[in-house]
């Protein structure tokens, strides 16, 4: 799935270094989503496999946030690095980059990324299509676009759109309960509501990024007369911020108070940027993005830790995917929100307009936070556990007949803590009985260094 998912933004960026009219284009963009979809769960679903061969029951936090850094880093220097190739060269060069981009990241999963264990080839085409649920992507597909149309097309709406959105989105459901590998995973949203919230939290919070992305970049260039080049430059604190804030927040063990703060981020972000004018100095208006670059490491790390703390051992794949889903759908809402803002021309009314409108769903974030008991109790709950030891690194001995290997290390802040995750049941004084299991291994003995 990652080499199928490099060759297609190869694929991508071809087409739009080629395309002489907006249907290439626009081909061209449905690929690279299609492409970049397909990587970040299958990272996650790596990582997991790779844990369970160290003999892990988990993927190691530092792991995580290295996944989590990266996502926020490019997220939030995309449109920086963006406008700094159409300044230099020309829009050709922002689908161009993806080329060297796909083809080094396709020689490094050849090289590193071991074989599945469970390859697709010998599989009928009906098994392919019933796991990838090619219904299932299409009535997604076909709902957004047909809720795009009619979104567009306020204040005068479409309601031929909205009921063709609505009668499709039922027919999803309908599908999406009966099949046996779901695009849109119904029961796994109902019956597990703190990993659905977790979606939520996230597609909200990915919007009023995007709006700041999309909103103010375009703002920026429409009211002060910047050019792309000089936008992208604008931007390059916030993606810093962001990476800063990313690695910091991946060395927390706690999920809600980063959550609370990246919501009070946005909270502040929204409602200073009611204050900026056309006439407000540049440095103004990067201090704004600023607060969003901190909001935006903080959020990716600690919900994406959220989704891993609440999402089943055997469905991390499909969670994550999921995540990337809501991720697409608020973006997807910021450029409807800019777009019908900004129709009339881009001003500083509007820009006011964009303000209330985030700052009303940053109000929305930080009480989703404060009211989601589950992320307090979890982390009350792990803050217990890291309490019962004394601060060192646990080396378990296994049987190597058992096993073929003679170790395994257990990386915790705190001997019982690691203990407590990667041995079970927990051992009492840091000394386990004959014979005690861990991870599937035989523990003779521990040592703490």
């Amino acid at each position: 799935m990652f080499l199928a998912g490099a060759a297609t933004v190869l694929v991508a960026g071809i087409v739009g270094g080629l395309a002489r009219h907006l249907t290439a284009l626009v081909a061209a963009r449905v690929l690279i989503g299609l492409g970049t979809s397909a990587g970040y769960p299958s990272a996650m679903l790596l990582l997991r496999r790779r844990s369970a061969q160290a003999g892990l029951d988990a993927t190691p936090p530092s792991v995580l946030g290295g996944l989590a850094i990266a996502g926020a880093a490019t997220i939030a220097i995309g449109p920086t690095v963006g406008g700094l190739l159409v300044g230099w060269f020309n829009w050709r060069a922002a689908f161009e980059v993806n080329i060297p981009g796909a083809c080094l990241a396709f020689v490094m999963a050849l090289l590193w990324i071991p074989k599945d264990p469970d390859p697709v080839r010998g599989r009928g085409f009906g098994e392919v299509f019933t796991r990838i649920d090619v219904p299932g992507v299409l009535g997604f597909s076909g709902s957004m676009t047909a809720l795009l149309v009619f979104l567009l097309a306020l204040p005068r709406p479409d309601w031929m759109a909205l009921g063709v959105a609505l009668a499709l989105a039922a027919a999803l459901v309908a599908w999406e309960l009966r099949s046996p590998n779901p695009f849109l995973d119904i029961r796994l949203l109902a019956s597990n509501l703190p990993l659905t919230r977790t979606y939520l939290r996230y597609g909200l919070t990915q919007l009023g990024i995007y709006v700041i992305l999309f909103g103010l970049t375009q703002w920026v260039e429409a009211a002060r007369g910047l050019s792309a080049y000089e936008a992208g430059l604008m931007l390059i604190p916030m993606g810093a911020l962001s990476a800063v804030t990313a690695r910091v927040a991946s060395r927390r063990t706690d999920i809600r108070k980063p959550l609370l703060a990246a919501a009070v981020f946005m909270l502040l972000g929204s409602v200073a940027t009611l204050f900026l004018t056309s006439h407000s100095p540049v440095a103004a208006i990067v201090a704004v993005t600023a607060v969003f670059g901190l909001m935006s490491g903080t959020h990716n790390v600690t919900n994406q830790a959220a989704l891993y703390r609440a999402a089943p051992a055997e469905k991390v794949g499909t969670a994550s995917g999921l995540l990337r889903t809501f991720g697409y759908v608020g973006s997807i809402a910021s450029a409807t929100i800019t777009g019908i803002v900004f129709r009339g021309g881009v001003d500083d009314a509007g820009l006011r307009h964009i303000s209330l409108i985030l700052t009303g769903i940053g109000a929305v974030v930080l009480l989703m936070t404060v009211l989601d008991r589950q992320l307090a109790r979890a982390d009350r709950e792990l803050a217990a556990t890291d309490a019962m030891g004394a601060p060192g690194r646990a080396v378990v001995y296994a049987d190597r007949s058992t096993t073929g290997h003679p170790q395994r290390q257990v990386q915790g802040g705190r001997l019982a803590a690691a203990l407590e995750h990667h041995v079970r049941p927990p051992v009492a004084g840091g000394v386990p009985p004959s014979g005690l299991q861990a991870g599937g291994r035989v523990v003779r003995s521990v040592r703490v260094e």
